[in-house]
C-alpha cells in the first residue's frame, strides 16, 4: 500500500523526524491562505502515487501567495503518468545547501532490510544504482538482531560530512528504522533529505510503502488508503476475497493457488499473449468465487478471451466447473472461454463443462496456446 507525501510526511512528524510545516488544498484559491502563513515564498507539489513529478510539472516554485495559486490552478487537473492530480501540497521553500539520500528497503536478497545512503540526492534512485552505483552506500540490517550501532555511525560517515550532520542523521535513521519495523513497511525514504541553513537537515520529501498483509494490524494506516491506487476491478475483487491485480493485457485469468496464477501469466506471454489481470481465487471450491472472478473479468472492455486454469488439490474440479456454468446462467458472457481442469475429480469437472459445450483442455500448454489463438 501507498500514501502520499503529505501524509508520510505526517507520520514523520509522530516518529519526531524533522519535517516542514505544510498544508493540503485540493482548489487552487485555497492555496492562498496557507502560502501567506508561510510568507508566500513556497513550493506547490501535485500529490499522486507515482515518481516523476517533478519532470512532469507537478513541482513548482512560488514567490508570492497569488503566484502559488496560479501554479496551483496548473497542476491541479493535471496528468501525471496516468493519475490526475486532485490535492497538492503547499510547504516553504527552503534554501537548500545540499541533497542527501536516505532509504530503508525491505530486501528479500539478504532476507533482511537495507539502508540506502548517498551524497547524490534529489535525483531517481534507481538510475543512480545503475550509471553511478558506487555513490550509494548500503548498510544491511538482520531484523532479528537489530541495527549494529557501529556499523549505521561507519555508513553514515561516509555520507556527511561532519560530526553534526552524522549525529542528526543518526537520530532520524533510529526514527525511521522504529517507524518501519513497528508500522509493517517495505519501503521508507527521503529524497532529498536535504541540508538547509545552520546545519540542519529536514526530510522535504517522504515515500512511504506498507505491507498489505499486515494492514490488519494497523488501523490508523488503512484509515489511510487512498482508492486511487487502485483499479475499481480489485476494490471490487477484495470485497469477494479474490487476490487480484490489474493489468493492460487482452486475456483474463482465473487460478487457483498464487503460484499458478504466475507462472500461467508466464505461459501467456511465452505463446505471444498478454494477461489482463492476476487472480488467484484461493484453495476455496465455492463456487461463488468463480461467477465472482468471471463476472469481473468480462467487465474489463480490454479482455477478448478467458482462461481458466484450475489444479485440483483442495479445489474440486467439479465446484469450479458448477461455478462456471452457475456464471452463465446469471452474467451475459460473450468472450470465448478456454478452461483446463487437472487434479481432485478433474474427470467429472470436464465433462460437466464439455456437455455443457466449453472449450476444455487437460494440458496447459494446449489451453493457453487456444486461448491465444482465440483472443
Amino acid at each position: 500500500m501507498k500514501i502520499h507525501e503529505f501524509q508520510a510526511k505526517e507520520l514523520f512528524k509522530k516518529y519526531g523526524i524533522p519535517v516542514q510545516e505544510q498544508a493540503v488544498v485540493t482548489a487552487a484559491e485555497d492555496a492562498r491562505e496557507p502560502a501567506e502563513k508561510m510568507g508566500g515564498f513556497v513550493v506547490v507539489k501535485a500529490q499522486v502515487l507515482v515518481g516523476g513529478r517533478g519532470k512532469a510539472g507537478g513541482v513548482k516554485i512560488a514567490k508570492t501567495a497569488d503566484e502559488a495559486v496560479e501554479k496551483a490552478k496548473a497542476i491541479i487537473g493535471l496528468d501525471i503518468k496516468g493519475e490526475i492530480v486532485e490535492k497538492i501540497l503547499i510547504s516553504p521553500a527552503a534554501d537548500i545547501k545540499k541533497e542527501y539520500y536516505f532509504g530503508l528497503i525491505l530486501d528479500r536478497a539478504t532476507k533482511g532490510i537495507t539502508a540506502m545512503l548517498s551524497k547524490a540526492g534529489g535525483v531517481d534512485i534507481e538510475e543512480l544504482a545503475v550509471t553511478r552505483p558506487s555513490e550509494i552506500v548500503r548498510f544491511h540490517i538482520n531484523p532479528a538482531h537489530g541495527v549494529d550501532e557501529v556499523g549505521l555511525r561507519k555508513a553514515l560517515t561516509e555520507v556527511f560530512e561532519s560530526p553534526t550532520l552524522v549525529d542528526q542523521a543518526y537520530e532520524t535513521f533510529k526514527r525511521l528504522y522504529s517507524m518501519f519495523i513497528e508500522k509493517d513497511c517495505s519501503l521508507v525514504e527521503i529524497n532529498p533529505y536535504a541540508l538547509i541553513e545552520d546545519e540542519k537537515l529536514l526530510a522535504l520529501d517522504a515515500k512511504v510503502n506498507f505491507d498489505d498483509n499486515a494492514l490488519f494490524r494497523h488501523a490508523d494506516i488503512e484509515e489511510m488508503k487512498n482508492p486511487e491506487e487502485y483499479s475499481a476491478d480489485e476494490i471490487e475483487a477484495k470485497k469477494h476475497g479474490l487476490s487480484f491485480v490489474s493489468m493492460d493485457g487482452e486475456i483474463g485469468c482465473i487460478v487457483n493457488g498464487a503460484g499458478l496464477a504466475m507462472a500461467t501469466m508466464d505461459i501467456i506471454k511465452l505463446y505471444g499473449g498478454t494477461p489482463a489481470n492476476f487472480l488467484d481465487v484461493g484453495g476455496s471450491s465455492n463456487p461463488e468465487k468463480v461467477l465472482n472472478a468471471i463476472r469481473i473479468i468480462v467487465g474489463n472492455p480490454k479482455v477478448k478471451a478467458i482462461l481458466i486454469n484450475i489444479f485440483g488439490g483442495i479445489t474440486r474440479c467439479d465446484d469450479i466447473a458448477n461455478g462456471i456454468i452457475m456464471a452463465t446462467k446469471q452474467i451475459n458472457i460473450e468472450h470465448p472461454i478456454v478452461i483446463r481442469l487437472i487434479g481432485t475429480n478433474d474427470a467429472e469437472g470436464r465433462k460437466i463443462l464439455t456437455d455443457a459445450g466449453f472449450e476444455v483442455a487437460e494440458e496447459l500448454g494446449v489451453a493457453v496456446e487456444k486461448v491465444v489463438s482465440v483472443a
